[in-house]
């Protein structure tokens, strides 16, 4: 019983694993579509592309996976069947939320992000009601392993980014969205291709709401998860900071202000 009790947990945790894997791919599969919906199917002449299929081969996405991918993109004649839609309001602890999704069904996107904000006695508003509490930003994300946290303030400041970063997790540059393509070149000259691209919401240092209560923290936890658990949600801003000492205690990873895809 005991070896069967094993292999059944092992066969579990694979399950688990390759659940979470298939999921992340399609979201990565997506975020590549709606590239391609907004610019042309060429990642040479499509910056949000290029780095869209870069991240996705960061994330261990097969290069034929993609390469179909774009195959069945450029082949489409009638349009692409997913359609981005932003999502704002207001968390537990009256934390301000952006949820971005690329999504086939409206209706039904719309009324699953409702139920999530309302099971979490959240609430959705009106499409920049808490826009203003954060602002849009391209990041780069590098590991620890490219260069040292000196090595890349120096680069980051020779290129003109506006902020950088470094922890145990990597090392993360900032720009403003208008200087996507000039930063990225200059960084790739530099450095190498970063492992991840991605335009955020990052709130104003001014508008943050301090969390220090376990149970609402707890919460967040949880309204987070089932956002990310939802195969339309590309990407998850909000605008808490919780002090480390409770963060420890709860074993949280998330920065709280960069999630998602």
């Amino acid at each position: 019983m005991a070896g069967h009790s094993q292999f059944k947990n092992i066969m579990s945790r694979k399950e688990a694993i390759d659940t979470k894997r298939a999921r992340a791919f399609a979201k990565l599969a997506r975020e590549i579509m709606i590239a391609c919906k907004i610019g042309p199917p060429h990642p040479e002449s499509n910056p949000r592309l290029r780095a869209a299929i870069q991240t996705a081969r960061s994330q261990n996405m097969p290069k034929d996976r993609i390469e179909r991918l774009l195959g069945r993109v450029r082949a489409m004649s009638d349009g692409l069947p997913y359609e981005y839609i932003r999502y704002e309001g207001y968390g537990p602890g009256n934390v301000a939320v952006i949820v971005e999704t690329l999504t086939d069904n409206r209706n039904r996107t719309a009324s699953e992000i409702r139920a999530v904000f309302s099971k979490n006695g959240g609430s959705l508003g009106e499409t920049n009601s808490v826009a203003f509490y954060f602002e849009r930003i391209c990041t780069f994300h590098y590991s620890t392993s490219v260069a040292s946290a000196d090595a890349i303030l120096n680069i980051a400041i020779d290129v003109g980014a506006s902020d950088v970063s470094s922890g145990e997790t990597g090392h993360r540059i900032a720009c403003a969205p208008e200087k996507l393509s000039l930063i990225r070149e200059a960084l790739e000259r530099r450095l190498c291709a970063p492992d991840l691209t991605r335009l955020e919401w990052q709130p104003l240092m001014t508008m943050t709401v301090a969390v220090t209560d376990e149970s609402t923290a707890l919460n967040l936890l949880r309204f987070f998860e089932s956002l990310e658990n939802n195969e339309d949600v590309q990407y998850v801003a909000a605008n808490y900071n919780i002090p480390k000492p409770l963060t420890t205690r709860l074993s949280l990873t998330r920065e709280g202000h960069s999630l998602g895809v």
